[in-house]
C-alpha cells in the first residue's frame, strides 16, 4: 500500500480542529484540515462565550491572544457568582499569586481568527467546503476519510484521523463509537446587549440555583446574558420567548438592566441539550472537543476544554505518527487515560447537577462558607478555572475550613445574606 498523502486528517474547522492542525504541523505533520462550511468566516452560533482559564497557555502558544485581545475580548476575571447566601467575589490578589484568567469572546471573533491561523501554517492544508461521507477502513482500522466536494467523492487517506465535528460528530456515527448520554433538565436562551446593562461592567456574573443564568461582557462591546431554567419553564418560554426571557432575567438578584441597553440580536438557544460522552479513541482515530465530550453549557467548559483536548491528544500522538501503527494507538492509549484522568471528574460532578437538582450538602458547605471567606472563595474560583480536580478540589483540609467557617458564621448570626431566588 502507497504511503498516506497526510500524517493527519483534521475533520472540523473550529476550536478543537483548529488547535489540532497548528499544533500538529508546528511538530513537522501534514495535515489536512477539512471543514464544511465554504465561508473561512463561519462560526460556531450557539456558545456560553467563556473560555477557561486553564485554556490560555494553549491559546498563548497557538497566538491567537494579541488577536482576540486587539477585537476588544475582556479578561474573565473579576467575577461574581451569587447563590442563596450572598456573593461570592473572589479577591484577584491575596499573598499568594493572583487569580487566572480567561476570556469572554463571541465565536464569529475567535472562529475565523483560529482558521486563518490554521490555514496560513506551514503544512496545513484546508479542504473548505467538503463534507466528509464515511471512513476508509483496512483491517478494522481507520486509515482515511471519503469527502465530497463539489458533486465528487474521494478519498483523503491519512495515518491518524482526528474528529473535531462537534457533538453531532459524523466521525463517531460512521466510527459507531460507545456514547454515554446524560439527560439535562435545563434549557438555555441567550441574547447580545449593547449598553450598561451589568452592575459593573467588567464582571463575568452567574447566578446560581436550581434555575440559573450568567451574564458575560464579551467582544465589540456586547454583553451575552443568557438564562437556564429548569424544564418546568418550557410553556412559559414557549408561549412568549421574548416576555419570559425578560421576566426571567428580571427576578434575579442584583440582575442586569435589560431597559439601560439595547438588545442587538436574536434570543438564541435550545430546549434539549444532553450531555454526550464518547469513547475518544478507535484503532487510527481519535475525538477531540465536542465531539469527544459535550458537556452543560451552563458551566463554560465546552471551549476550553476543546483547546486543551486538541493539545493532549497532539503531546500524545505527535511523536509516533512515522514510526507505525503500534506507537500511534500507544499514544493513542496515552490520550485516552489524560482526557479521563483530567475530566471524568469534573465531567461526573456537571452531569449530577445537569438534573436540576437542588446543591448537595459539600456544595452547599463549600458555596456558603466562600460567601464570607476569602481563601475558600479563592479555592472555589481555581476549581472553576479547570486548573486542578475533584479530589483537590474537595480535600479533607479544604472541607474542614469550609466547615469552621460556617459554623463561626451559624454563631455570629451571619449565616445567611437574604436574597430572592429563581424558583418559587
Amino acid at each position: 500500500m502507497s504511503a498516506p498523502a497526510y500524517d493527519v486528517a483534521v475533520v472540523g474547522g473550529s476550536i478543537a480542529g483548529c488547535t489540532a492542525a497548528i499544533l500538529y504541523a508546528r511538530a513537522g505533520a501534514r495535515v489536512a484540515l477539512i471543514e464544511r462550511h465554504k465561508n473561512p468566516d463561519a462560526y460556531k452560533v450557539l456558545c456560553n462565550h467563556y473560555i477557561q482559564p486553564s485554556a490560555v497557555p494553549i491559546m498563548r502558544e497557538l497566538g491567537v491572544i494579541p488577536q482576540i485581545e486587539q477585537a476588544g475580548a475582556p479578561r474573565t476575571f473579576p467575577v461574581a457568582w451569587w447563590t442563596q447566601w450572598g456573593w461570592i467575589e473572589p479577591e484577584p490578589t491575596s499573598p499568594g499569586e493572583p487569580l487566572p484568567y480567561g476570556y469572554n469572546v463571541r465565536r464569529e471573533t475567535i472562529d475565523p481568527i483560529l482558521r486563518r491561523i490554521a490555514m496560513e501554517t506551514e503544512g496545513v492544508e484546508t479542504h473548505l467546503g467538503t463534507k466528509v461521507t464515511g471512513l476508509v477502513r483496512e483491517g478494522g482500522r481507520t486509515v482515511g476519510v471519503r469527502v465530497g466536494r463539489d458533486g465528487a467523492d474521494r478519498e483523503i487517506r491519512a495515518r491518524l484521523v482526528v474528529g473535531a465535528d462537534g457533538r453531532n460528530s459524523s466521525v463517531a456515527e460512521f466510527a459507531d463509537l460507545p456514547t454515554k448520554s446524560v439527560p439535562n433538565n435545563r434549557f438555555s436562551y441567550f441574547a447580545y446587549f449593547r449598553g450598561d446593562v451589568l452592575p459593573k461592567s467588567d464582571v463575568s456574573y452567574i447566578w446560581f440555583g436550581q434555575d440559573m443564568a450568567y451574564a458575560n461582557p464579551t467582544d465589540s462591546g456586547l454583553t451575552a446574558i443568557a438564562c437556564a431554567p429548569g424544564k418546568h419553564h418550557l410553556p412559559a418560554f414557549r408561549a412568549d420567548l421574548d416576555g419570559a426571557y425578560t421576566e426571567y432575567l428580571s427576578r434575579l438578584p442584583n440582575g442586569p438592566d435589560l431597559s439601560a441597553g439595547e438588545r442587538v440580536s436574536k434570543i438564541i438557544g435550545t430546549t434539549d441539550y444532553p450531555l454526550l460522552d464518547r469513547e475518544p479513541t478507535a484503532p487510527g482515530l481519535a475525538l477531540v472537543g465536542d465531539a469527544a465530550l459535550c458537556s452543560d453549557p451552563i458551566w463554560g467548559v465546552g471551549c476550553g476544554w476543546a483547546f486543551q483536548s486538541a493539545s493532549w491528544l497532539v503531546a500524545a500522538t505527535r511523536d509516533g505518527l512515522h514510526l507505525g501503527p503500534g506507537e500511534v494507538d500507544r499514544g493513542l492509549a496515552e490520550y485516552r487515560r489524560v482526557r479521563r484522568d483530567r475530566l471524568r471528574g469534573q465531567q461526573f460532578l456537571i452531569a449530577d447537577y445537569a438534573g436540576g437538582r437542588p446543591m448537595n450538602a459539600i456544595e452547599r458547605q463549600m458555596f456558603s462558607a466562600a460567601v464570607h471567606d476569602p481563601q475558600t472563595a479563592r479555592h472555589l474560583h481555581r476549581y472553576a478555572s479547570r486548573f486542578m480536580g475533584v479530589r483537590e478540589f474537595l480535600a479533607p483540609q479544604v472541607l474542614a475550613r469550609a466547615g469552621l467557617v460556617n459554623l463561626r458564621n451559624r454563631l455570629s448570626g451571619h449565616a445567611r445574606t437574604p436574597g430572592r431566588v429563581l424558583s418559587p
